[in-house]
This record gives C-alpha cells, structure tokens and sequence, in this order.
C-alpha cells in the first residue's frame, strides 16, 4: 500500500507522514515547497498533482491554503484522486461544524460533502480544536495590553494524537464517518489563557469576552466538544510544560 499525505510540511501533515513511515508503510509526502523531499504539487493549480497521485493506494488529505479557497482545493484533489484510481481518502475535518455558524467551520462542512459527492471510498474523522491552536491564539495578541479569552468551553486534542488516529484510519478500509475524537479536558478558554500566562510568563491580564448572536449561543449548549471517553491523552497543561519550558512570553 502507497499512501500520501497533502499538506505533508504542515502543521498536521508532518506528524501524520512520520506516524505512517513508523509504522512501515510506504508513505509519500505532497506540498507545494516540496521541503523534507515531498513531491512538489499545487491542488490548488493542480501542477505536478497528476504525477504525485500515480500509483498512490489511499491519501490523507491534511493539507489547507493560505489565504485560498479550500473548497476548490478539496475538489481539485478529489478529482485527482478519481482519475488516478485512489481506492481511499482519509479526510479530517472539525467537530460540530454543522452546528457553529462560523465561516471557516461552514467552509470545511463543504469540503465534506464535495469528498462525500465523489466516487473515491471515503473517511472522515471530525477532531476537536489543537493544542497549537490555543496556544497560537493567545500568542497573536502579544503586543495587546489585554489577552481576550472567548467566552466558551473547548477540548483541545494534541495534533501528534490526531496524527496518529489518521495513520491508523489510512491503514484501514473506508469507514465513512467515524467517531469524533477530542481531547482528555474540557475546559473555559479563560481558564485554559490562565494555565498558559503561568507557562509562558505573561503578567498582562485575561478578559472574559462574550458576544450576543448565534456562534457564543452554539457553544452553550456543548457545541465543539465530544462527550463520553475522550480519546485524547496529553493535555493543554502537558502541551505547555513541554513547549515553554525556561521560557518567557511577556
């Protein structure tokens, strides 16, 4: 089995191709930078994807534009995917984003079922929200003299977990949907902004924000989090003691 994974430079993409190859499989990498000996290719021009999908048993599809429109990207690749005789495709997508009335989420709804309206054998695996992600958050108002923590409860997941689900899936036959996976905590984004200012170092302080409308309503009534066992093991608080430790965000 000939595997590849899209976006294999990326932040998902990386761990994803490393879980593969450490379990022995044949797995190939696609990006457009083509670093870490990746093929080169562009889904969203579709240059040198023709030749990266030739021979390819299944893809993980991990990879996400910037500043571009994924949903052509998805379409793209599926008809790649088609023409190349793919007998595969493991997507990842987000939990609960038939629920929350977000842009981002509605446009990752809409890669699902351009993946679900082809004819190649199909697994989607919703996650909840990275670790990363949190983390990135926070770090993006570092020159703002308050830190804002949205006003809602999330389950952060390790993306090396998530890595490793999706090596597992691609080893595996087309399941369709499959359970969603989060992480081990549910917990407030504020308390989460504490737990990382004693990480990181930061003395600025933390602001609550809730807004009226549809999205904050959506997050009250549980959306964005998986109930029941979580699958995921490492958390926020594990995530940061390994990343900022002796360091300083001030």
């Amino acid at each position: 089995m000939t595997i590849l994974v899209t976006g294999s430079t990326g932040t998902l993409g990386t761990p994803t191709l490393a879980a593969l190859r450490a379990a022995g499989h044949d797995a190939r990498g696609l990006s457009r930078s083509g670093r870490d000996g990746s093929a080169v290719g562009d889904l969203f021009t579709g240059a040198g994807v023709a030749d990266a999908f030739r021979g390819v048993d299944t893809v993980v599809h991990c990879a996400q534009s910037r500043g571009k429109n994924d949903v052509a990207i998805a379409q793209n690749l599926m008809a790649a995917a088609e023409t190349a005789g793919v007998g595969h495709l493991v997507l990842i997508s987000i939990v609960d984003i038939d629920h929350i009335p977000m842009p981002y989420y509605r446009q990752r709804l809409d890669i699902e079922r351009v993946a679900q309206a082809s004819r190649v054998p199909l697994t989607i695996q919703r996650a909840t929200q990275f670790h990363t992600l949190i983390d990135q958050l926070y770090r993006a108002q570092k020159y703002s003299p308050v830190l804002l923590a949205p006003g809602w409860r999330c389950q952060p997941i390790a993306v090396e977990e998530v890595a490793g689900r999706l090596a597992e899936l691609a080893a595996g036959a087309p399941h369709g949907r499959v359970p969603d996976i989060g992480g081990p905590q549910q917990r407030t984004m504020l308390d989460l902004l504490n737990v990382w200012k004693k990480a990181t170092g930061s003395r600025r302080p933390g602001l609550n924000v809730r807004l009226p409308g549809k999205m904050f309503a959506a997050y009250d009534t549980g959306a964005g989090l998986v109930p029941g066992e979580p699958f995921g093991r490492v958390t926020f608080d594990d995530y940061l003691a390994q990343k900022y430790a002796g360091a300083t965000v001030r």
